[in-house]
C-alpha cells in the first residue's frame, strides 16, 4: 500500500512501548500522516529514520544507549532531511541547549493535548518549527547561559520587528496574525524574511536570538 500523496512520514522514537502505541493510535487517525517506523532507542531511531526516509521523528529525550539528543545530532551529521520534534518532560534544563545545537526543530511537553501535538507535528513538517509556549523562557535561558551575545543584528523593518517580538513571546503564526491584524500568510512572509536576515534556520533559534538581543525580556513571557 502506497502512502497518500503528500503524507508526512513519521518515526516514533521512545523506549516506552505504551507511549509509542498511544502515539501510533493518535497519528493513524490522521489522513495526512503515516507512521513509517518505530524505535526504542536512539541508534534504532537513526537507522529507522534513514531507512524509511522519515519527514519527522517524534523523539524522546531519555532512551537507552544513544539518547534523543545524540540521535538528533547523528541524523544531522548523516545529512538526513528528517526534522526532529522532541517530546520531553523538561526536568533537566541542561538538555535544551544541547538539543538546539543538535538541530532539533521543536520541543513539546509530553503532557500537551493531542491537538497541540498534531499541530506541532504539521508545523515542524512544514519547516516552521514548534515550541510549547510554556517552555519558551527555559529554552531561551538555556541558550543564553552558554552562548556569547552575537554581533549587532542586521536591520529589520518595523513590521518584521513586531512579528519577531510576538513570535519570541511564544505565539503561533495564527496568533501573531490576530494580534497584529494581519493575514497569516503575511506573517509567514515577514517571519521568513526575519530568518533570512538573521541567518537562522528555524523558529526555536529566532526566539533565542530575540531574547538574547533584548527584543523581549523576562517580563514578556508567553
Amino acid at each position: 500500500m502506497t502512502d497518500p500523496a503528500g503524507a508526512i512520514r513519521v518515526v516514533l522514537a521512545d523506549d516506552e512501548t505504551l507511549v509509542r502505541a498511544g502515539l501510533r493510535m493518535l497519528l493513524e487517525g490522521e489522513p495526512d500522516v503515516v507512521v513509517a517506523g518505530e524505535a526504542a532507542d536512539g541508534r534504532a531511531a537513526v537507522r529507522t529514520a534513514l531507512d524509511v526516509r522519515a519527514d519527522v521523528v517524534l523523539m524522546d529525550v531519555r532512551m537507552p544507549g544513544l539518547d534523543g539528543i545524540g540521535a538528533a545530532h547523528a541524523l544531522t551529521e548523516a545529512g538526513s532531511p528528517a526534522r526532529v520534534l522532541v517530546l520531553t518532560t523538561f526536568d533537566e534544563d541542561e538538555t535544551l541547549e544541547a538539543a538546539l545545537r543538535a538541530g532539533v526543530a521543536g520541543f513539546l511537553l509530553k503532557t500537551a493535548p493531542p491537538e497541540d501535538m498534531l499541530d506541532a507535528l504539521r508545523r515542524v513538517a512544514a519547516g516552521q518549527g514548534a515550541l510549547d509556549p510554556s517552555v519558551v523562557p527555559r529554552v531561551v535561558a538555556a541558550v543564553a547561559r552558554s552562548r556569547p551575545r552575537p554581533a549587532a543584528p542586521p536591520a529589520l523593518t518595523a513590521r518584521e520587528a513586531e512579528v519577531l517580538a510576538e513570535v519570541a513571546r511564544g505565539l503561533s503564526n495564527a496568533e501573531v496574525a490576530a494580534r497584529l491584524h494581519l493575514g497569516e500568510t503575511t506573517v509567514n512572509t515577514h517571519l521568513g524574511r526575519v530568518l533570512d536576515k538573521l541567518g537562522l534556520p528555524d523558529r526555536p533559534r529566532v526566539i533565542a536570538w530575540a531574547w538574547r538581543h533584548g527584543v523581549v525580556d523576562a517580563d514578556d513571557g508567553p
